[in-house]
């Protein structure tokens, strides 16, 4: 309340209808503080209201200077930069390098963390025999979320998280073996001997050698291979508190070591409603077939018949500023591999899309997921390895806020609250009586 006795501008004035008495709640970055709504109780014995949102659609747990998105006017940025300027003007490093550390790398500083990546792309021996453990048919997102999860018994001086010297270097580590862990989860499911890291390239040249080399003595990937993906990996390097960084920053918080908890973030984005979505487009242009039976399946969605798979975003209400990016990538990879049939079928389908009043009235846009598995697919890669792209372009994000959130004084265990609906103070029956 002001001097003058009335509600503060910056405040929401509530009336309890329940007791008569009305409360001025504080609103700070256009947030309610959830400790002020439960201070809103019958009588003291009570407990006070608490908010049910289910998917946190609403609910913000966090301050964080790391991704900024408007979803209304289609704006991403990391650290305030355009995505659209970092796709351009940028690298995957230098991004990874933005995000951990808040503001870009002077050129000295740049070649020291690229050094220092570098040094650290192998991974220990054992970690290669516990990998060759997995079935012939392994799931590649199920083999890198497990050895992720491995690393933690191979650096236990990672627990140590309130040493910023620690914290860098476990950084550094997870990002530089990432590609390593993922090239080897894929050359598993095909049966193809490792490939060992070749320091001589550029991280995602590296990248594509240990996917793709067989006896060639170097492997030479074109360089607009290289850089589409390079894009592609800047694009999903954070994405503010979606599912699997929520996941990351709810393990994180009971301040165990940082494998662990992007293990969590990668069994988070394991799961088709997240990491999952390009796969199922593919899947719906395939159904599709040709062009001409694009307006049938319109129909059918309108209908409720059909899905309409890559289109429409939880934060997005507009044009997916990835999506544009991805899209012009696309021609580079295309110019390289070929045209992907089912391209002439995307094409069509988001014109029809974005001019139909059905979707533009729900602001249904193409989202991230509906080119990017076109380009993964004349990378040759199998849908299943298509999430564990993700989640090595994802890595920096996830550090970026673990690290953000263990020097949080604000952030405590996660422990959300519950509407209990069972049973209540039930009198136990003796086995005995119960099965005579």
């Amino acid at each position: 309340m002001t001097d003058n006795g009335t509600p503060d501008s910056a405040s929401l004035t509530v009336r309890d209808n329940r007791t008569g008495q009305e409360y001025d709640l504080p609103i700070t970055d256009g947030t309610l503080r959830a400790g002020d709504i439960g201070k809103i109780k019958v009588s003291e014995e009570e407990p006070g209201l608490a908010v049910y949102d289910p998917g946190f659609t609403n609910t913000a747990a966090c301050r964080s200077a790391v991704t900024f998105i408007d979803g209304d006017k289609g704006i991403l940025e990391y650290r305030g930069y355009p995505i659209e300027q970092l796709a351009e003007k940028s690298c995957f490093l230098e991004v990874a390098y933005l995000l951990i550390h808040g503001e870009l790398p002077s050129k000295q500083q740049y070649d020291a963390w690229v050094h220092e990546i570098t040094y650290h792309t192998f991974v220990h021996e054992n970690v290669k025999n516990f990998m060759h453990g997995f079935r012939y048919d392994s799931h590649p997102m199920g083999m890198l979320m497990a050895s992720v999860g491995a690393l933690s018994t191979f650096y236990p001086d990672a627990g140590n998280i309130k040493d910023p010297a620690v914290r860098h270097l476990q950084i550094v580590r997870m990002i530089a073996k990432m590609p390593t862990l993922g090239a080897w989860a894929f050359r598993h499911a095909q049966g193809k001997p490792y490939v060992y890291p070749d320091n001589d390239l550029s991280y995602t040249a590296n990248f594509l050698s240990m996917l793709f080399k067989m006896s060639e003595q170097k492997f030479d990937a074109d360089e607009r291979l290289v850089r589409a993906l390079d894009v592609l990996f800047i694009l999903h390097a954070d994405h503010e508190q979606n599912c699997s960084t929520n996941a990351v920053r709810s393990v994180g918080s009971s301040q165990v070591d940082p494998y662990s908890a992007v293990a969590a973030g990668v069994a988070a984005l394991f799961g088709p409603l997240h990491g999952g979505a390009n796969e199922a487009v593919l899947k719906m242009l395939r159904r599709i077939g040709k062009k001409e039976e694009i307006p049938a399946f319109i129909e059918g969605v309108k209908n409720g018949n059909e899905r309409l798979m890559g289109f429409g975003h939880r934060v997005y209400k507009n044009y997916d500023p990835r999506a544009k990016i991805i899209k012009q990538a696309a021609d580079d990879v295309f110019e390289v591999t070929g045209v992907n049939p089912l391209l002439e079928i995307a094409l069509e389908l988001e014109k029809i899309a974005l001019e139909d009043e059905y979707f533009v009235k729900r602001k249904l846009y193409p989202n991230v997921d509906f080119y990017s598995g076109l380009i993964y697919e004349a990378f040759q890669f199998p849908p299943e390895m298509f999430t564990v792209l993700f989640a090595i372009g994802r890595a920096p994000g996830w550090l970026a806020q673990w690290l953000e959130l263990v020097q949080d004084p604000d952030q405590k265990i996660a422990r959300p609250k519950q509407i209990y609906t069972g049973d209540r103070e039930l009198t136990f029956t003796d086995s005995a009586e119960r099965w005579a």
